[in-house]
């Protein structure tokens, strides 16, 4: 028997760590692994925010793919994605058609900003850090700020998962102003659809809640919870139900939906673009086909007065592709691999320090007691991750083990 084909579609983390794993369960003479993306570098994206407050640069948070998949016998495919016919089991791209024996969808999200009229920052007075173009715009539009203060408005507009950034950034602009001297000229406003500070699209956990609430007031940054977010202007944030808030700042983080050629393929996945799978990432229909990351169909954990999904880390992420990548290769055995719930932990940087909150697992009830810590400890723990984690990655490798984030 050949070298059974494996396509992996995307570069973040799921791809990356599917990539990793597999190679780590199957020889080169074993399976044929090939990695295709659009954007040949790997960006660290939890990040991101920090290159929005210009601690960091994208070149210092990102590296090529091809030379570390190389050195573990991984092809890569700088290529963007069309369409995946999954009854013939190819990949098509902008350059060549990729057949494949099993596929794992990793491609990660489109930010929908044209959920919220006037939320950019390309075609709106709206910033968002969902991608490295919009962090930089973003970038630029802090350091206007900082000549030119007036209010800001952080927050997540309806249906959003990623609910951490808006606490980081609120709390890193602080931080940021406050070291400028210019936190007086520079009223500041989180409003998020969460029916309380730190639901985070998991109900909560521990005592985030109370945390946040103190930290926020205690730095006087106003907040407004269960808001539904309806039009960014230049000088104003919509919102449903109340008066215009101003703003000459607004970063609203938008909802996710799937990118196109996995949402236009036809039986891969749900009416929001994402792709349904089991408890081991296996598709519910297509034979073959996996998916991990934030390209996988989760519904929420609770209802809320105004819509916050289930949470997509990159911790979680990594978790997902591992779980895939043992099945996918149990599966030539014969077998399947043991697959667990989703746990997280994540580093919360506040500026001048940090908190750390871990759960397991995501979805209440949970097994223990959400751990809820805080201190600078963390923040150089946090930072001391990203180093390790970009310096293993370069090379080929996973950390052998993951604060998470």
């Amino acid at each position: 028997m050949g070298a059974v084909r494996i396509v992996i579609v995307g570069g973040s983390f799921g791809g990356l760590t599917t990539a990793y794993e597999l190679r780590r369960h199957l020889s080169p003479e074993r399976a044929e692994i090939t990695l295709v993306a659009k954007d040949d570098q790997f960006r660290f994206v939890p990040s991101f925010p920090w290159v929005a407050m210009g601690r960091r640069s994208l070149e210092q948070i990102s590296f090529p793919l091809a030379g570390p998949l190389a050195s573990r016998q991984v092809h890569f495919a700088n290529e963007t994605v069309t369409h995946i016919d999954t009854e013939n089991k190819v990949v098509a791209t902008s350059g060549a058609e990729h057949p494949y024996d099993f596929l794992v969808v990793a491609t990660g999200h489109r930010s929908a900003n044209e959920s919220v009229p006037g939320l950019g920052p390309f075609d709106g007075p709206g910033h968002s850090p969902m991608s490295a173009g919009e962090t930089e715009e973003l970038a630029q539009a802090i350091g206007r700020l900082l000549t030119e203060p007036g209010p800001v408005v952080i927050g997540a507009a309806p249906g959003a998962s990623c609910i951490g950034p808006v606490y980081e950034l609120a709390f890193e602009l602080d931080h940021l102003l406050r070291r400028r001297k210019l936190r007086h000229q520079v009223p500041m406003t989180v409003l998020t659809p969460e029916p309380f500070l730190g639901h985070m699209g998991m109900g909560g956990a521990g005592k985030i809640r109370q945390l946040l609430e103190a930290a926020l007031e205690e730095r006087d940054i106003a907040y407004r919870t269960s808001v539904a977010i309806t039009k960014i202007t230049a000088e104003t944030v919509e919102t449903e139900g109340a008066g215009p808030t101003p703003s000459v700042c607004s970063i609203v983080i938008p909802p996710l939906a799937g990118v196109e050629a996995v949402a236009s393929s036809p039986g891969l996945s749900n009416p929001k673009g994402f792709v349904p799978v089991d408890d081991h990432y296996r598709h519910q229909a297509a034979d073959g086909v996996y998916a991990v990351g934030v390209a996988v169909a989760l519904p929420p954990v609770d209802a809320t007065a105004v819509p916050v999904n289930f949470p997509k880390t990159g911790h979680m992420t990594e978790q997902m592709a591992k779980i895939a990548a043992a099945d996918l290769a149990a599966r030539l055995q014969g077998s399947e691999a043991p697959s667990t719930e989703l746990s997280a932990r994540c580093i919360l940087d506040m500026g001048d320090r940090a908190a750390y909150l871990a759960v397991d697992p995501v979805r209440p009830p949970r097994n223990r007691i959400p751990t809820v810590s805080e201190g600078r400890p963390w923040l150089v723990a946090k930072i001391a991750f990203e180093r390790a984690y970009l310096a293993f990655a370069r090379r080929g490798k996973l950390v052998p083990t993951a604060l998470g984030w």
